[in-house]
């Protein structure tokens, strides 16, 4: 008996909200489309990259062997990064030459129902010798 009533108790405090969400009334003229995640969603491919130049005088010695940037990035429409940040920092000179890079990449765009559509993404950039 105890456990149904725990569980009648617990469950009635999702019916509230479920109410309050059900009751709300939507204009249906100024409410966003949502994107529909289905199959027909893909994700975003790079076709062209970029090589990270290291500047003259610079020695490559100097690159430890776990050296990486963590950025985090859109990809719009037309497959082209935008809104890049640093989220895991090496060095601020080399955080500004892997963004300078990156912004040279190109991407085949993701897609909703053979739609393109911008989507956000992280990605760990490794600087190797």
């Amino acid at each position: 008996m105890r456990r149904i009533l725990v569980s009648s108790l617990l469950l009635s405090s999702l019916i509230l909200p479920a109410a309050a969400f059900a009751s709300t009334p939507v204009d249906d003229a100024t409410a966003p489309t949502p994107i529909r995640v289905s199959s027909g969603v893909t994700q975003p491919v790079l076709v062209n990259s970029a090589y990270l130049e290291i500047p003259d005088g610079y020695s490559i010695d100097a690159i430890p062997s776990d050296a990486q940037v963590a950025l985090s990035l859109t990809i719009n429409e037309k497959g082209q990064p935008e809104n890049i940040q640093v989220t895991k920092s090496y060095s601020k000179f080399w955080d500004a030459r892997v963004i300078e890079t990156v912004r040279e990449f190109h991407f085949k765009p993701a897609t909703v129902d053979n739609q393109p559509t911008p989507i956000d993404m992280n990605m760990v950039v490794k600087i190797t010798k």
